[in-house]
């Protein structure tokens, strides 16, 4: 019998879409990253899909193509700047020796991503708080939970310094995180003010006593 001609398969490639998909990533994070730095300085609410468009050079249904609604936008913007936040600060903080020094680390870590302006608006999480700390809503709650998260990651390095000896036994690392975000938060404040670093060498001073005041070891 005469041998049956074998078919072959014939397979779509998939990079085309593969690459759509990335650029479409890509075109996010760039959507992403100037709300961002729109918010910092005009606030959440004054995040205009119109304006945020004519920054990008985009239109506004090229905007809807990635967020359905105002809200969705502003919470992915939350996000973006998380990430931000994590980058910029988190790891090069949690990346110093454990206890008084990692103390120290994040705090270094925060004041320079104020210094540099990484947002122009300052912290953008100093900045949404102040917006929205009297109103309801998942917006408020993601703003919320990121200061929650950042008050217990100094928590709990003041709690290890604790345990190590580098603190007294007696302090409180609530009390000492507390205290160390108020400062932080004054000389961002301060910078986007007046301008002047100089607020940044009295932080640092003011960290220092803080320490100080709850330490038996300082090495």
């Amino acid at each position: 019998m005469p041998t049956q001609p074998t078919r072959r398969r014939v397979r779509t490639p998939a990079a085309p879409k593969r690459r759509r998909r990335a650029d479409g990533e890509r075109s996010r994070q760039a959507i992403l990253q100037a709300a961002a730095e729109m918010a910092s300085v005009e606030g959440l609410e004054g995040l205009s899909l119109g304006a945020l468009a004519g920054r990008l050079g985009i239109s506004k249904s090229g905007l809807f193509a990635h967020f359905g609604s105002k809200q969705e936008l502003e919470i992915a913007t939350i996000e973006a700047a998380g990430r931000v936040f994590a980058d910029d600060v988190l790891r090069p903080g949690l990346a110093a020796p454990t206890g008084v020094r990692r103390l120290v680390a994040l705090s270094e870590a925060f004041l320079s991503h104020v210094e540099r302006r990484v947002f122009p608006g300052g912290c953008f999480f100093a900045a949404a708080a102040a917006e929205l700390d009297s109103r309801a809503g998942p917006v408020r709650e993601r703003i919320a939970a990121f200061q929650r998260e950042w008050m217990e990651t100094l928590e709990r390095q003041a709690a290890q310094a604790r345990t190590a000896g580098e603190l007294d036994r007696s302090a409180d690392p609530k009390q000492i995180a507390f205290e160390l975000n108020a400062m932080l938060l004054a000389a961002n404040g301060m910078f986007l003010l007046q301008g002047d670093p100089a607020v940044f060498d009295r932080a640092r001073a003011g960290l220092l006593g803080i320490l100080e005041r709850g330490a038996s070891v300082m090495s």
